[in-house]
């Protein structure tokens, strides 16, 4: 029995069908269970619930071998509260049902100078020590910024040409598609012949600076793509204008300046397998995304 959370989301959803098919076992928890596909639905056991919910996951981990864990974004708590107070109730589970093994999403950065203050990671580097002190073999996925955060930015690249971030612009950097995270996540789960506590880094095939990327996207798109730098103060106005947590808040901003001290540099891809690379995820991604029309898009 593999139980997965976050089915509906960008790595979920693109987790499940390999282990569908596979013809595993499948337990999910999920709070609208109408999200999920219903060829998926018919071929698993379905929890509604939260995985942040401590009778929620008594439930879904009873019997099982191996748990998926994602935690979702939570801008209205603080960073320790969304990861390690999220998965408290899960850990504790673990321990109590022999959940054997636990595959999460995490980020990179550990042992580096800026993990300490690196806000949402060091968060998420934190979550990772509580579900391996629960007793599990983990395997922890420890991820770079994800190219599908573009998406959010559609719109802008459409109308204006251009995207923004708050890193130099010449800093090279690893990121990751969504896509490739789930497949290293299914290897994991359907192999489970790994033991102890250890970390997974899935990486692009290489680094990448802001200027990198509006060169790749001006050539996929066949239009000019430029990038905008903006400012820590600008991004901590930007999302406490939006009524965030001033605390999550805080975390992003710590996060975004550790990357941009090298948070995510120097990580070894020698044991790494094929991966996505950016034009070709600007190929099948991004420019159907900016190409739509603002009302297609909007009703994605």
């Amino acid at each position: 029995m593999i139980v997965i959370t976050a089915p509906t989301g960008n790595i979920g959803r693109r987790l499940l069908s390999p282990l569908v098919e596979h013809g595993e076992e499948l337990r999910v928890v999920v709070r609208d269970p109408a999200r999920l596909p219903e060829a998926v639905r018919e071929r698993v056991e379905v929890i509604t619930g939260s995985h942040g919910d401590a009778a929620t996951v008594e439930r879904a981990f009873a019997g099982a071998d191996a748990v998926f864990w994602l935690v979702p974004p939570d801008a209205s708590a603080t960073p320790e509260e969304t990861f390690s107070g999220f998965t408290r109730p899960a850990a504790r589970a673990f321990a109590a049902h022999g959940v054997g093994h636990v595959v999460g999403v995490s980020a990179l950065g550990r042992g580096t100078p800026q993990a300490a203050q690196a806000g949402l990671v060091t968060a998420s580097l934190a979550m990772d020590d509580l579900i391996a002190g629960s007793g599990v073999a983990y395997r922890a996925l420890t991820c770079p910024s994800f190219f599908e955060n573009l998406l959010e930015e559609a719109g802008s690249i459409r109308e204006d040409g251009v995207f923004t971030n708050t890193v130099a612009a010449d800093r090279p950097a690893p990121l990751v598609a969504v896509a490739d995270i789930a497949a290293a996540a299914a290897g994991l789960l359907l192999d489970r012949s790994w033991t102890g506590v250890g970390s997974v880094p899935v990486l692009g095939p290489q680094d990448l600076s802001p200027d990198d990327l509006a060169r790749i996207m001006s050539e996929e798109l066949g239009r000019p793509v430029r990038y905008r730098r903006q400012s820590l103060d600008e991004l901590r106005s930007s999302l406490l204008g939006y009524g965030l947590n001033a605390a999550f808040v805080e975390g992003v901003v710590d996060m975004k300046r550790a990357k941009d001290q090298g948070l995510d540099a120097g990580v070894d891809r020698s044991s790494q397998t094929e991966a996505t690379g950016f034009a070709q995820w600007c190929a099948e991604t991004l420019r159907p995304a900016v190409l739509a029309t603002p009302e297609a898009a909007d009703a994605r």
